[in-house]
């Protein structure tokens, strides 16, 4: 029968690399640990470890096997704290993760909020830059909830918080920024083909989706620059170097700059998600979530309305 501990003892030898160093972060003897592991092997069929002169590496088996190691041991941990949470033995860590621009845009306020209500409750909050890897840290069992885009083929509970809006970052001064008060719109992306954009790194969900908009506008948006963070891409487009599609939600009501509703408009679900059925202080901040994430600001209602007015009187 395979135990915690064992898989305990796998994950650390596959994270040091070696036995003598996992056998001194674990506190026991080499030899301990080496008969565990052969134990675990023997209930899995197969060898995991392969021992080499000077290290040790994973066999194609163990590779397999890791990340479900990984996983039991994250939702036995998660496990604790729910048990504790409940009977009252500590305060208890909440840990929620996210695509970055959800923690840039809707979540600052509802943690605002959550502070005041459950002040004894700590965050650990976990990001990630494409929704593939946040639904992939899910799936290892690295977090209680997910925010995020609506994630494909999931098993369990999905909560919808809304329709975020994007829209077209330039600078104040550019000639397509002619509407009131820094706003104009709606605004075919096609008339900004020839420009040079404000991208987004590899491997940020946001670099796809602007890739997946501007081709169904019949052009590949050509690169200014790649922002790392999701957070530079406004102030880089402000600055001049070129448009940028941004989370409307992420902007604040004062920012400098143009925003110009693209037509037609980019639009993504966002959701909050678990694994199975929440425990109750799980169930509580996605309650909070649903009733207080404004995923759609009000500075963005009124650009899209008055975008929208624009576009009947055309």
């Amino acid at each position: 029968m395979t135990t915690l501990r064992q898989l305990e003892y796998l994950v650390t030898v596959a994270d040091t690399g070696s036995f003598t160093r996992a056998a001194e972060l674990l506190h026991v003897t080499q030899p301990a640990l080496s008969h565990q592991m052969r134990a675990l092997e023997n209930v899995l069929g197969g060898p995991l470890l392969e021992r080499l002169p000077r290290s040790v590496r994973l066999t194609p088996m163990g590779r397999a096997v890791l990340p479900h190691a990984r996983a039991a041991l994250a939702e036995a941990g998660r496990l604790r704290s729910v048990a504790r949470r409940t009977i009252g033995l500590d305060e208890g860590e909440l840990e929620v993760a996210v695509v970055y621009s959800v923690s840039l845009g809707i979540l600052p306020s509802v943690l605002r909020v959550w502070r005041q209500r459950q002040p004894g409750v700590r965050i650990r909050l976990r990001e990630y830059p494409h929704a593939d890897e946040l639904q992939a840290a899910m799936t290892a069992g690295q977090a209680d909830l997910a925010i995020g885009p609506t994630p494909s083929r999931w098993d369990g509970p999905v909560r919808d918080l809304g329709v975020e809006e994007f829209v077209v970052v330039l600078p104040s001064d550019d000639p397509l920024a002619n509407g009131p008060e820094g706003s104009a719109g709606p605004l075919p992306l096609g008339a900004l083909a020839d420009r040079a954009w404000v991208h987004y790194a590899p491997g940020n969900g946001l670099a796809d989706l602007l890739d997946r908009v501007c081709a169904q506008a019949g052009f590949q948006p050509r690169v200014a620059v790649r922002a790392e963070q999701t957070s530079a891409a406004p102030l880089l487009a402000s600055a001049g170097l070129g448009p940028a599609l941004v989370p409307a939600n992420i902007l604040m009501p004062d920012f400098e700059g143009a925003l110009l509703r693209p037509d037609p408009p980019v639009r993504r679900t966002l959701t909050a998600y678990t694994r199975t059925r929440p425990d109750p202080l799980t169930a509580a901040f996605a309650d909070l979530l649903a009733r207080q994430a404004q995923v759609v600001p009000p500075h963005v209602r009124a650009l899209t309305a008055a975008a929208a007015a624009q576009a009947d009187r055309a």
